[in-house]
């Protein structure tokens, strides 16, 4: 999956950029609190996705 889609699909569920590491991108739900990091790299395996969803609890895309 693409970085650009995972973003947009966490932006939509209420979920915004807490800070910018050199390698990830921190990413924070404001409904609950949970943070996940999300790599740098343009392609995401579709199951780390899904781990990074159920860790921000959000529906999986």
């Amino acid at each position: 999956m693409k970085r650009a889609d995972l973003i947009k699909h966490l932006k939509t569920n209420n979920c915004e950029l807490l800070r910018e590491g050199s390698n990830h991108s921190i990413y924070r739900n404001k409904t609950n609190g949970k943070q996940s990091a999300v790599g740098r790299h343009q392609e995401l395996d579709n199951l780390l996705c899904k781990k990074i969803c159920k860790q921000l609890e959000i529906p999986s895309i």
